[in-house]
């Protein structure tokens, strides 16, 4: 059985540009591009289209933008694309009548070996929780969040001091392997998949917000620095600076973990001439990277160069 594939692809950020720009350089057929509407940003508040929807101008490639996924129009528009395959990447939750529509089905490139980390955020979860190692699963989507059944997956390892982008790109490239593998599969007819195993212990990847991505100085060190890599460079751990009669909400990029003995209260801020630590529950972080408000991300002895800390300053 040999399917010729017409694809729909639907995806929005820079991840789901890596495997689009694979399909293409690897010449499958793709009929369609769904991506978000555009979107304004930067201080002109011009609007700007998605990182998807950029490349896919650039590859003449039809495109569509709906605001509303039920829309009747939409789906009029989709089912006129004569797809008989869609491809999601980091795009949002399909209702039926979408992803019931080809023939072959629609398949998810989903960042985690699932059934772990089902959710928005499963890069930054792994790092943050201190996963050894992560991966990318294809699955065939049905009515819940990442349930539906495994097609294919790979394995990959994380490295001592990964962060957030590094990781994301390892995984991109693993990802464009695993859904050209995928295609494959389905076009020969020999993709078979399998019901997602069973786990009593799922670790979730909820969406990042400002509460869950604030940074608690009470905890080991150990688990703080993995924090601050599994949200850098995006959307950055955070934390209140107390300084100077003044509270400052601060972004902290990069930092090491020093273990040591302690009677300082977590928080509590040291600084030298080059060094600015903060006091964590067994240790300190040595931060590398900050960014105060209003100003640029820089390194510390850039700071330090032209910002004082008082001797009570302290971040919470």
């Amino acid at each position: 059985m040999h399917n010729e594939l017409r694809i729909v692809f639907m995806g929005t950020p820079d991840f789901a540009v890596g495997i689009l720009k694979e399909l293409i350089e690897a010449g499958k057929s793709i009929v369609g591009v769904i991506t978000a509407p555009d979107k304004p940003a930067g201080r002109g508040r011009k609007l700007m289209g998605s990182a998807v929807k950029e490349y896919a101008v650039s590859q003449n490639l039809k495109i569509l933008q709906p605001t509303n996924l039920k829309d009747e129009s939409f789906l009029k528009e989709l089912k006129d694309l004569n797809a008989n395959l869609q491809v999601v990447v980091a795009f949002r939750m399909l209702p039926k009548a979408v992803w019931k529509m080809p023939k072959l089905g629609t398949f998810n490139l989903h960042a985690s070996l699932l059934p772990q980390y089902r959710g928005a955020a499963p890069i930054n979860w792994a790092l943050i929780n201190k996963e050894e190692k992560t991966g990318v699963t294809t699955f065939f989507i049905d009515e819940k969040i990442d349930t539906g059944s495994i097609i294919a997956n790979k394995e990959v390892i994380i490295d001592k001091r990964e962060n957030a982008e590094t990781l994301h790109d390892k995984l991109m490239q693993k990802g464009s392997e695993l859904v050209l593998e995928t295609l494959n599969l389905i076009e020969k007819g020999n993709a078979d998949p399998r019901p997602q195993p069973q786990n009593n212990t799922l670790k979730d990847a909820p969406k990042l917000t400002p509460e869950n991505t604030r940074i608690d100085w009470t905890k080991p060190g150990e688990d703080i620095d993995a924090f601050i890599r599994g949200l850098s460079p995006y959307p950055v751990a955070w934390s209140i600076l107390h300084n100077n009669n003044e509270e400052l909400k601060t972004k902290i990029y990069a930092g090491n973990f020093e273990k040591d003995i302690h009677n300082f209260e977590p928080g509590t801020i040291k600084t030298s001439k080059k060094e600015l630590k903060v006091v964590c529950l067994d240790g300190y972080i040595v931060i590398k990277e900050i960014q105060l408000p209003g100003k640029r991300k820089m390194d510390v002895f850039s700071l330090l160069n032209g910002y004082s800390f008082n001797e009570d300053s302290k971040l919470s």
